[in-house]
């Protein structure tokens, strides 16, 4: 009996039952009717109607047996990366994340980074998954969100999926014998906005993000990027204890986060083949202490393929640099800092002290350039955006993510398709 395999770009399979409607599938018109594990459906060869019948995915259709299959298509990393981002909440806003897509579809965007885990620790879609299901989100996500990063990849989009890492207060809520605590009671510390922080030591939850980035490429995402990789710094640090780490995390915060980074690389990147990004302060690629948050670059720059300073201008204080106002000059500052991360990446590339097997990673070309394309410190309009990415181009750096937390982009900063 020939097998024909057919890509299933449309029918929904909950719990094996399939919804009633009708789609075309490599040019076959199927017409389906909602039963529990059995429909019928008829398509249109060309020639003449005909009947088949389908059971938990398998087509009998005089002698030849049709395998629908929902294989996510995944697409290769562009050489270069011209991303924007879109939250969870937008992400299931059908009329509003049609805005975004419509960015893509008409300017030079190849990419979109939607959140899988946001800072509210919830997750974007639903999921069986009793590691994962706890911590579906009730506030924001998508139902459809592998659908949504299949139509993605069929425009050609790369897709990102952004998770929040060791922010997280719905897994300290559940697990506080892991979160970052209060030196004084040994309650849950909280930052200055309210929210709860995971220990950068606790080894079960990095077990628990491996299993939700597995989740997440099963699903479909192309890459997986990681954010809030670092400890707190914003809250009162006077009265902070860490419950895993707290004897190294007084010297040691990079090393331990060094731990983390190369716990994530052994088990997506060796184990699974998944791309893998990591998002860092600005400050990383002129800093050469950890900004006391555990972040150093030459750390991270060997167990990622892609690292992302944030070198949002509003971000650097008064006088970096000897810039009264780095609002000013957003050109000039995301040049001089990513030209030292450039720099600093490509030195590593030819250094000796990388881990074996991992160095020949390392270097200028894997770093992107977060660009700032929200009014904070000053106004950005088309000229500020598009300076920022010309000073990126001009320090080496050819790949770009745009940040815009209302998710209303300058699109006159972007050049046409």
């Amino acid at each position: 009996m020939m097998k024909k395999i057919l890509q299933n770009k449309h029918l929904k399979e909950n719990k094996k039952t399939y919804a009633g409607g009708s789609v075309v599938v490599g040019g076959l018109m199927l017409v389906w009717f909602g039963l529990p594990a059995l429909f019928a459906a008829s398509y249109d060869s060309g020639v003449e109607q005909k009947m088949i019948s389908l059971t938990h995915g398998a087509v009998e259709e005089m002698g030849e047996e049709v395998v629908v299959t929902d294989t996510p298509l995944y697409i290769e990393t562009p050489e270069q990366v011209k991303n924007i981002y879109m939250t969870a909440c937008v992400a299931g806003t059908p009329s509003f994340r049609e805005d975004l897509i419509e960015i893509a579809d008409t300017t030079e965007i190849n990419s979109i980074i939607i959140d899988i885990k946001d800072f509210s620790g919830g997750i974007s879609f639903d999921t069986e998954n009793p590691v994962l299901k706890p911590y579906v989100s009730k506030r924001c996500g998508a139902s459809d969100m592998a659908g949504l990063v299949r139509t993605l990849n069929e425009k050609g989009v790369y897709v990102i999926g952004r998770i929040t890492v060791f922010q997280d207060p719905l897994y300290a809520d559940a697990h506080p014998e892991i979160a970052v605590q209060k030196a004084s009671d040994r309650s849950t510390w909280s930052d200055n906005k309210g929210i709860h922080f995971i220990d950068v030591g606790a080894e079960k939850y990095w077990e628990y993000i491996v299993e939700l980035s597995k989740e997440s490429h099963r699903m479909g995402f192309d890459e997986l990027n990681f954010d809030y990789v670092r400890y707190p710094s914003d809250g009162p640090m006077k009265d902070i204890y860490f419950p895993i780490s707290n004897d190294r995390a007084v010297d040691q915060k990079k090393e331990v986060l060094r731990d983390f980074f190369a716990y994530l690389y052994e088990e997506l990147n060796v184990k699974e083949g998944i791309v893998t990004s990591a998002d860092l302060f600005g400050m990383t690629t002129t800093n050469t202490d950890d900004l006391n948050i555990g972040q150093y670059l030459e750390y991270a720059l060997p167990y990622f393929d892609y690292v992302a300073p944030m070198v949002y201008p509003s971000h650097y204080p008064k006088n970096f640099n000897g810039w009264v106002n780095p609002n000013d000059h957003v050109y000039d500052l995301v040049h001089f800092v990513m030209k030292s991360g450039f720099d600093r990446a490509e030195a590593l590339r030819t250094a000796t002290t990388t881990p074996d097997g991992i160095a020949k990673r390392v270097g200028g070309h894997q770093l992107r350039t977060w660009i700032q394309d929200f009014d904070y410190g000053g106004t950005y309009d088309a000229p500020e955006v598009r300076a920022q990415i010309q000073a990126s181009y001009d320090a080496g750096v050819k790949s770009w993510m745009i940040w815009a937390p209302s998710n209303r982009y300058t699109v006159g900063a972007l050049e046409s398709e």
